[in-house]
């Protein structure tokens, strides 16, 4: 199949983008079962396994597709519509209110019903670009693992979490002192900062981490930080917000544990981690991240994350489009201003 995959950004990215990186791995993937991949893109893009495009925002996006092409999946919401059959992938929340067409998927069940729609398909990851993990390897901290500028992912949270706990922490994707989103500056001795870093030096952090710490104080699209943490072996400590519950699976009715005061935590625990919008309660979760089987919770990541398994998903909604079928038969939309898009997550 001749696909067109058009995103409003330049490829490869070298920060932590969830979107920049599910795009690539979704072309990459597709090129490897055999598909023609084209890649509609920003000046500057440069991707081995696909034709790439230059993206024009001046210029009709219609105009831009070659005549050969049987599929568009579109990364962001088109501002016009096209002739060809296409596909819109949504990444973000819509806080305002808002129609979407009627082949928009979302990225998570959660992320869908926020929106007024039913169809999604779970963001995948090419591992073989994180190598084999050491599972065996010695755990001797936590790490934090995405933007840390962004004050939904919390890694205020995280670092009062780990100084509660007493407990190193990395925050990878983060530097100590941010003026740009919102004014902080970090002093905790027990916190470092990595900023962006690359493959090779993800992977030794993540060896040796005992968890990720994922406060996260809004609901999370997705969240790759997860099936990141995960397919190293580490738990994933963090709030129920989101797609993270349905990202840690079924949840373990028998693992009810007493917080400090004496009574039963509500907290949702899977054999993957714990989420509370309590930090006493993720406190004490985390004290037991040693229960936590790493090879389990690898094999978990490998099993429903992998980008094989998403580009299987998307070329089934691919197909029901060139059959002339609309994926939703009502247009999924948000009916609501949402004002305030940041959560609780308090004592």
């Amino acid at each position: 199949m001749n696909i067109l995959l058009v995103y409003n950004a330049r490829l490869p990215v070298q920060t932590y983008d969830d979107a920049a990186r599910v795009v690539w791995w979704l072309g990459k993937t597709l090129a490897q079962m055999g598909h023609n991949v084209h890649i509609l893109a920003k000046k500057g893009t440069v991707c081995p396994f696909a034709t790439v495009l230059t993206l024009d925002d001046k210029k009709p996006v219609e105009d831009q597709i070659p005549a050969h092409i049987e599929l568009v999946h579109f990364h962001y919401k088109p501002a016009q519509p096209v002739s060809k059959p296409y596909l819109i992938t949504c990444h973000e929340n819509c806080f305002a209110q808002c129609v979407f067409d009627r082949n928009t998927v979302f990225v998570s069940a959660q992320h869908a019903l926020r929106h007024g729609g039913s169809v999604y398909v779970h963001n995948g990851i090419d591992f073989s670009e994180y190598g084999t993990p050491i599972l065996e390897a010695r755990r001797m901290y936590y790490h934090f693992l995405g933007n840390a500028e962004w004050r939904g992912k919390n890694v205020r949270g995280a670092i009062d979490l780990a100084a509660r706990l007493g407990a190193r922490l990395h925050v990878i994707g983060g530097t100590r002192v941010n003026f740009r989103k919102e004014l902080r500056i970090t002093l905790t001795p027990n916190v470092r900062f990595h900023g962006i870093l690359n493959p090779e030096g993800r992977n030794v952090l993540l060896n040796s981490s005992k968890g990720l710490l994922f406060p996260a104080i809004w609901h999370e699209p997705f969240g790759l930080a997860v099936p990141e943490s995960l397919y190293f072996g580490c738990p994933v400590f963090g709030t129920p917000y989101g797609a993270l519950p349905e990202l840690l699976g079924k949840k373990d009715t028998a693992k009810k544990r007493k917080d400090p005061s004496g009574g039963v935590m509500d907290a949702f625990y899977s054999a993957f981690g714990c989420l509370t919008v309590k930090k006493s309660e993720l406190v004490e979760a985390i004290k037991n991240a040693d229960g936590f089987d790493p090879q389990h919770c690898h094999d978990y990541a490998v099993a429903h994350f992998s980008s094989v398994r998403m580009a299987e998903a998307y070329l089934k909604l691919y197909a029901e489009v060139l059959n002339g079928h609309a994926i939703h038969e009502i247009a999924p939309a948000v009916n609501e201003v949402i004002e305030d898009k940041f959560l609780p997550f308090g004592d």
